[in-house]
């Protein structure tokens, strides 16, 4: 797989300028305490979300703010009339019901054109009734659609034992954050204020108060649905009957959980849905709005919003732990003494938000494992990230190799880092993002998990990187039974056509990357076949252009193989840094790729792109991380230069071997 094409020389004075453009453009986007944090962009959702809660709470409106997040939501509309889950996908009913409602109470004219064409496709595509479940919440909460029609939980879930089929630590973090408040609102079933009285009948096929129950969802097992749906008709009998002290219990509960994990200015869970449905419960609850408590967690709202000229929109969340440890493996690549510098003091930042003394929801599973990780935010120590965990560790181990001093200072949290990932390891071997062991998938099919990510199981990404910490800390597959596990659990999640699956980053791209890099980390060669197998793939789905490209259709159930997509600068560096982990730097493909990288860096030195390559839950929500584009292409232009300075000294670039196998995990 090495190829024998003459390709640019690294000394290429185009790659070069490239590479410090790129490096001074990013320094000069570095906060002044030495962080990077870039936009984290959703569909239209979050910001439609964020007008109806102003609305839903009686909040005085600002009249600027709406109209620019009108005009962003006008501007992300398409051509037919809905809304898309991701850029240039196709309208999603859920997404065009939420705009639709967000533009009217903004105050757009019903009878103006774009509004007439989102009714038109909002019908054409089964109407309101037939919205998600969350959508239907909403709905519920207005008054607009009957609560009959919304998945019955009921609040004393709260108080279930851990042994119960259904337990709230048997689901995701982010499942359980959401769930928990809105449980108390779908037991107290409480009325939107609405004083502008907007109401959305038109969007129904049938009267809106005559909607039913959502029927099964195609990812749904017909059994498990059928025994849930059955529980959900009895709990409808029986819930009137639940004793009033044993429900307050509940609530009571419910609302302690939410206040421990309130987060501070970041939010519960430090995630839109959550935090918004914390906001709705303390309302419902009666929690007077100036508690500090409750006025911080409303604020930590408007910390999301993005304001760019006359357009404003909301983000899910923050990104800035992610944002930065790559952006530090991008700097370390990249080498020199000024992104040298800038990594590390990115690095003094990283270091003491490590989660040292918090026990979050993971120690269900594991109760005798020490906290070790990073979250994912600038905050959320009851859920640190497994994946921001390995990318940190790596960074620091990297910046540390040849500086003796740095390296005794960053020793401990890696011992920690370290301890808390091989703890979090599942039985099969694998990661998951944030829990271990969440592995009940029949849970997904309850009437309340139509979007089909209810779990955190183990993927094949997060359980790459973690692969590529352990074995750039120096436990291989030879020597530490957790690497192993792991390396058996990567290899058999390998697909048949040579690929893996992305979890987080769309898709097959991603995943095979995150794999590849794991695969040479752990000593498999360029020869090894599911190296060669990978690589093959990557090198068949190349576009034209010298780039790659994939985007969320790849999610769909019935994907049977690469479609082609518009070249993004953050999927071709994936492509590039996998392809360079699988021993074909010097194939003609890869030199086309960097190509495709310079021609489309722009004058200020960094990259962009419209399109989403990042996912919150397939098929449902999709993200578009503004930072990809800015550090990934800088990354694989910097690996590929290096990958011919064997034997150079300098340590943080890193060199590769003879062999041309760098030392780094990523």
């Amino acid at each position: 797989m090495t190829g024998s094409t003459a390709c640019a020389d690294s000394t290429d004075p185009r790659l070069e300028a490239a590479i410090a453009h790129a490096v001074d453009a990013l320094i000069a986007r570095q906060r002044a305490d030495g962080h990077w944090v870039f936009e984290l962009e959703a569909d239209t959702t979050i910001p439609s979300e964020y007008v109806l809660l102003v609305h839903y709470l009686g909040e005085p409106a600002d009249p600027a703010r709406e109209a620019r997040i009108g005009r962003y939501l006008l501007r992300r509309q398409n051509a037919d009339g809905g809304w898309p889950l991701f850029h240039g996908g196709a309208s999603d009913i859920s997404a065009s019901v939420k705009a639709y409602f967000a533009l009217k109470m903004i105050g757009e004219p019903a009878d103006a054109p774009a509004m007439r064409r989102a009714r038109e496709r909002i019908l054409a595509l089964g109407g309101a009734e037939a919205s998600n479940v969350f959508t239907r919440t909403l709905l519920a909460l207005y008054g607009v659609m009957p609560w009959r029609a919304v998945p019955l939980m009921p609040v004393e879930i709260m108080l279930l034992p851990l042994w119960f089929p259904f337990h709230l630590s048997k689901i995701s973090y982010w499942a359980r954050t959401v769930i928990v408040p809105l449980l108390v609102l779908n037991t107290l079933r409480p009325c939107a204020r609405n004083p502008r009285r907007v109401g959305i009948e038109e969007l129904f096929r049938r009267p809106s108060q005559a909607a039913r129950m959502p029927g099964r969802a195609p990812h749904q097992g017909r059994f498990w649905y059928a025994v849930f749906r059955g529980v959900d008709v009895a709990l409808r009998v029986f819930e009137p009957l639940s004793p009033k002290t044993l429900r307050r219990r509940a609530i009571e509960q419910a609302e302690r959980f939410v206040r421990e994990r309130l987060n501070g200015d970041d939010g519960l869970g430090a995630i839109f849905p959550a935090m918004v449905n914390a906001v709705m419960m303390f309302d419902a609850l009666g929690v007077p709005r100036d508690e500090p408590a409750v006025a911080q967690a409303r604020a930590a709202l408007d910390r999301l919003l993005v304001e760019h000229g006359d357009e404003t929109y909301c983000q899910p969340c923050l990104s800035p732990v992610w944002d930065t440890s790559l952006t530090c493996h991008a700097m370390l690549e990249a080498g020199g003494e000024r992104a040298l510098a800038a990594a590390r003091r990115a690095l003094d930042w990283l270091l003491p938000l490590q989660v040292l003394d918090v026990r979050g929801d993971w120690t269900v599973r594991r109760p005798h494992l020490r906290p070790g990780g990073w979250a994912f935010q600038y905050a959320n120590p009851h859920y640190p990230d497994v994946d921001d965990t390995a990318v940190v560790a790596m960074a620091l181990d990297r910046a540390a190799r040849g500086d003796a001093r740095w390296q005794g200072g960053v020793e401990p949290a890696l011992a920690r880092a370290r301890e808390w990932i091989e703890g979090m390891q599942s039985s099969d071997g694998g990661w998951g993002a944030f829990e271990p062991e969440n592995t009940h998938s029949h849970l997904n099919s309850i009437p309340f998990a139509d979007h089909g990510a209810l779990l955190d199981p183990p993927t094949a990404d997060v359980s790459a990187r973690c692969l590529s910490m352990l074995a750039q800390l120096g436990e291989l597959p030879a020597n530490s039974r957790a690497a192993a596990q792991a390396l058996r659990y990567l290899l058999d999640e390998q697909e048949v056509n040579g690929s893996w699956y992305g979890r987080w980053g769309t898709n097959y791209l991603y995943g095979t990357w995150s794999a590849l890099c794991a695969l040479q980390a752990a000593g498999l060669g360029p020869e090894a076949a599911p190296v060669r197998r990978a690589a093959q793939w990557l090198l068949s789905v190349q576009n034209g252009d010298g780039g790659w490209g994939e985007d969320g259709s790849s999610y769909r159930l019935d994907y049977r193989g690469h479609d082609s997509a518009p070249s993004t600068p953050s999927q071709t560096a994936w492509a590039l840094l996998g392809l360079m982990a699988a021993g074909c730097r010097d194939l003609p493909a890869v030199a086309r790729g960097i190509d495709f990288l310079l021609r489309e860096q722009r004058a200020d030195g960094l990259w962009d792109e419209q399109h989403f390559t990042a996912v919150g839950f397939p098929r449902v929500f999709y993200l578009r991380y503004h930072g990809y584009a800015r550090y990934f292409p800088l990354w694989a232009l910097a690996r590929y230069r290096n990958l011919q300075r064997v034997g150079n000294p300098a340590n943080a670039t890193g060199t590769a071997d003879a062999a041309g196998r760098m030392p780094w995990g990523m």
